[in-house]
């Protein structure tokens, strides 16, 4: 299934994917909407210290938030990757279909932007005439397209089929 709106990064799609199940290794800290960004670098940081590598060395890399609370505005937050480490914790990413918007933004410090528009084009505009509802669990997944000349990246949603009423 793929849905396609116009935005100031360009042209988002939303592409439906089966992915196995999939074993990661990370921090966790406690986030929120205002401290998000500033926590996603303070355990960038962490992370590398963590699995003593430097920044940009580990791909896949991941920045995952789940368990989302629409009234206080705060969620869990996980950075990691594959890479099994003694230092970090585990996660089980569920088999199941996944939303895929890919994000490429015009200049490397608009990220932040690109990211935040992503996610809500895929809550406020795809999602509720979609088949499918969400189950509060995204991530960011950075290869090595996160990298090239005109970089980019995968954001994740878990979803699954809407019940019928």
């Amino acid at each position: 299934m793929r849905n396609e709106d116009k935005d100031c990064m360009g042209r988002l799609s939303v592409d439906i994917m089966e992915l196995e199940e999939m074993t990661l290794y990370g921090l966790w800290k406690g986030s929120n909407d205002k401290t998000v960004s500033s926590d996603i670098d303070f355990m960038s940081k962490e992370y590398h210290e963590a699995v003593r590598r430097r920044d940009g060395e580990i791909l896949p890399y991941f920045v995952l938030s789940r368990n989302y609370d629409k009234q206080s505005r705060e969620f869990e937050l996980l950075v990691g990757s594959t890479l099994e480490h003694e230092n970090l914790e585990r996660l089980i990413l569920p088999q199941g279909p996944y939303a895929r918007i890919t994000v490429s933004p015009r200049f490397g410090r608009w990220w932040g932007m690109a990211i935040g528009e992503a996610k809500r084009y895929f809550y406020t505009k795809w999602l509720p005439g979609s088949p499918y509802e969400a189950l509060n669990l995204e991530y960011e997944y950075h290869t090595q397209k996160s990298k090239d000349s005109h970089p980019s990246i995968d954001i994740m949603f878990a979803v699954r089929k809407k019940e019928k009423e």
